[in-house]
């Protein structure tokens, strides 16, 4: 059975989205018979491949929302705790934002190497935790190496268009199914789930799904 997860990077829901599949998966007993494809989503398309150091998370989640610094600290504060909750690290001091784009095309490489999930993780990390330009082509491949691939390939990859046509082909498909937010849970192409729901919702979506699909197979043995 297969989960297509749209995500970004850059996206704390979507980390804790991440974590809370992962609990649910550990609690799912054919966890083994299922596969997470990560798909891309880019939060903010137009972002510089830098963004400006000057200006803090909370900064720009102010301009963003239209709200004070306060608020917007304050909002940085709730995600930081949720984010505890599921055993993260957020430290939002230390982002260094940037266009995702050159992140997603890694992610595809990964997807073909059977890194996809570690290189996700690893990504996750060193931009919430450790400070990492998750735009920068050599952090992505630094992050992307020790997460099991071979840095030097994906700075070739970077430097030429490898794989920008299946990030566009994933970005594509999430205009077509509405796909405003992320992330975005598909599982078994049909169970639609918006947002990061509870590891218990998300495995009940797994059972649910499970039992559907045995179900069609006996009727489709039967007929």
């Amino acid at each position: 059975m297969r989960i297509d997860v749209w995500s970004d990077v850059v996206c704390p829901w979507c980390y804790v989205g991440k974590r809370r599949l992962d609990a649910a998966l550990a609690g799912f007993a054919a966890r083994d018979a299922v596969s997470v494809s990560w798909r891309a989503f880019e939060l903010d398309p137009s972002a510089p491949r830098v963004r400006d150091p000057s200006v803090s998370y909370a900064q720009r989640l102010a301009r963003k929302y239209g709200k004070s610094l306060a608020e917007a600290e304050a909002m940085v504060q709730r995600m930081t705790a949720v984010g505890a909750a599921d055993g993260l690290d957020f430290h939002f001091e230390r982002a260094r934002s940037g266009n995702t784009f050159d992140a997603h095309r890694v992610l595809q490489m990964a997807a073909g190497r059977g890194r996809q999930d570690a290189v996700g993780e690893r990504f996750f990390r060193g931009y919430f935790s450790e400070g990492e330009a998750i735009g920068e082509p050599d952090a992505l491949a630094r992050l992307a190496a020790d997460a099991g691939l071979d840095g030097a390939e994906v700075r070739a990859m970077l430097a030429g268009d490898g794989w920008k046509d299946a990030v566009r082909a994933d970005e594509a498909e999430a205009a077509d199914l509405g796909i405003h937010g992320v992330p975005f849970f598909v599982i078994a192409g049909k169970h639609a789930i918006s947002g990061a729901q509870a590891a218990p919702v998300l495995l009940e979506a797994l059972e649910r799904a499970w039992a559907e699909e045995a179900e069609s197979g006996s009727k489709s043995a039967l007929s």
